[in-house]
């Protein structure tokens, strides 16, 4: 069974964005590359608020997302996003309605 998140970054300030969004650009492809139980990594500015970032996560299981987590790149990236990071908050999304755009279903 899938498994979906959504993640959203509060940062210090324009410097810690600028160096938040540089760990991004820097993670992100190896994510893309190295993680095929990682089917969706969006990451996104928040419209009317310049020191924030929204993540939708989604896993092919709890086990692709526990993979995704021991991932020498994701370790790293936890590690430095402390240096940007004022606070976060994680979701788990439970799957209750839609559509995939992609497949129809």
């Amino acid at each position: 069974m899938a498994m979906a998140l959504s993640v959203r970054f509060e940062l210090k300030d324009e410097a810690a964005a600028a160096g938040f969004d540089e760990l991004v650009a820097r993670t992100v492809p190896l994510i893309i590359s190295e993680e095929p139980g990682t089917l969706e990594y969006r990451v996104h500015t928040v419209d009317d608020a310049p020191l924030s970032r929204f993540f939708y996560e989604l896993y092919a299981s709890p086990e692709a997302f526990e993979d995704h987590e021991r991932q020498p790149h994701v370790q790293a990236f936890l590690t430095e996003r402390e240096l940007y990071v004022a606070s976060y908050r994680v979701e788990r999304l439970i799957p209750t309605g839609g559509k995939d755009l992609i497949s129809g279903d």
